[in-house]
């Protein structure tokens, strides 16, 4: 009887160990926050995508999406700490790092080309990218002392032909003398409504300034001290982008509009479909190696390039500027369609 009751005590007791194992909680997901570098838009697209539909999580992240703005710097915070990760703009800003002594670095791409564009009116008699030389063109500060200089040292523009621009379109509404700079997803759509004509447009991508952009840096602490949260961080951001630039992106346009009132369906579906038609996430390294691929090639082309137009200085190590440990491993290439 004894030995009856104690093997059903046995029973009882592994029965029940089963039952605490199965009833464990799973680990607590590991909370990140992002900066973007502007306010929500279709452009950040893929990461509020990998928060709508569950992507982060599934990768054991919580994530906090935290926008940028004209008065708010995410760069600085994330060098205080402040933030795990940021949104940056492109190569110009990491190769500045280096050369400030600040210790982030990118770890992503996630877009293959650069969305600045030029714009000139379609009656402005603009056939060619070479024939913008003859106009004066629209152009901001920041724009003058990066990509501006690379027009003048690699195509021949000058310096007499720049007008302020303060992102107001008017002033190239109203003169079909002059052409604008703009972003590809973002200024065409303002000129073809407001001035209901539809502009010649250049990507400076597509003329050789190869910067990536819409890069995803990190302290380089964190690389070290952290590195499966980071390539966590990176590969469902990159799945993200996949699903959504392919998949259901509804839910992520919501969360866009939550974060970004003035946001409307008309502008994020124009943004998608010129992401697609100029190839600014897939293309490039991005079809064999997947969307957030980097070479060491193309890093180093365009800071050649650089160097060559007086925009960074030469002794600046490149190198440290990013770090090919995170991407280029085919994360998320099922997902693209195959038609």
């Amino acid at each position: 009887m004894a030995l009856a009751m104690c093997r059903r005590f046995v029973r009882f007791a592994a029965f029940a160990g089963s039952l605490l194992l199965v009833s464990s909680p799973a680990p607590a997901a590991d909370k990140v926050t992002f900066g973007t570098n502007w306010v929500a838009e279709a452009e950040h697209g893929g990461f509020y995508q990998a928060v709508a539909d569950g992507t982060y999580a599934r990768y054991g992240l919580e994530v906090r999406i935290v926008p940028g703005g004209p008065q708010i710097n995410n760069r600085l915070l994330l060098a205080a700490g402040k933030l795990d990760f940021v949104m940056g703009a492109n190569l110009l800003q990491a190769f500045a790092a280096v050369e400030q002594r600040i210790p982030t670095v990118v770890v992503a791409a996630l877009f293959q080309k650069d969305p600045q564009v030029l714009i000139a009116h379609a009656d402005a008699g603009v056939e060619r990218f070479a024939d913008l030389r003859r106009l004066n063109i629209l152009v901001s500060k920041e724009g003058l002392a990066t990509y501006y200089q690379w027009l003048k040292s690699e195509h021949g523009f000058r310096e007499e032909q720049v007008r302020p621009y303060t992102f107001n379109p008017q002033p190239f509404l109203t003169d079909n003398k002059l052409a604008m700079q703009g972003y590809v997803t973002s200024e065409p759509f303002v000129v073809e409504k407001q001035g209901r004509i539809k502009p010649k447009v250049f990507l400076l991508a597509d003329q050789g300034f190869d910067t990536y952009s819409t890069t995803i840096e990190t302290r380089v602490e964190l690389t070290q001290k952290k590195p499966d949260l980071v390539r966590r961080f990176v590969d469902a951001s990159v799945i993200g982008w996949y699903n959504y630039l392919y998949g259901d992106n509804r839910r992520a346009n919501e969360l866009i509009k939550q974060h970004n009132p003035e946001m409307t369906d008309d502008l994020i579906s124009y943004s998608i479909v010129k992401m697609k038609e100029y190839g600014i996430v897939d293309s490039g390294d991005s079809l064999r190696f997947g969307i957030g691929a980097m070479t060491e090639a193309r890093v180093k082309s365009f800071f050649d390039k650089m160097v060559k137009a007086g925009v960074v200085k030469s002794t600046i190590d490149w190198r440290k500027s990013f770090t090919l440990s995170f991407v280029n491993h085919k994360v998320g290439l099922d997902l693209r369609p195959q038609n």
